[in-house]
């Protein structure tokens, strides 16, 4: 997977840190979902199976109530 020109968003609980999660942008639905740490853009990257994710994502939301 070529990730020379993807779009990376930084989390939305960053409130501007330089220390957060960034998250892969404008990959086709159902794509593995990437991630990496905003102090480290060319370190590695972790990358979920969307089923995962979204399961993941479900959960906080939940646990937020």
């Amino acid at each position: 997977m070529n990730l020379v020109n993807v779009p990376w968003r930084k989390s939305s609980y960053s409130c501007g840190q330089d220390e957060c999660l960034e998250i892969a942008d404008g990959l086709p639905t159902g794509s593995p979902v990437l991630v990496r740490d905003s102090k480290h853009p060319d370190g590695p990257h972790l990358l979920f199976p969307a089923p995962a994710w979204a399961a993941f994502i479900a959960s906080v939301k939940a646990a937020r109530g």
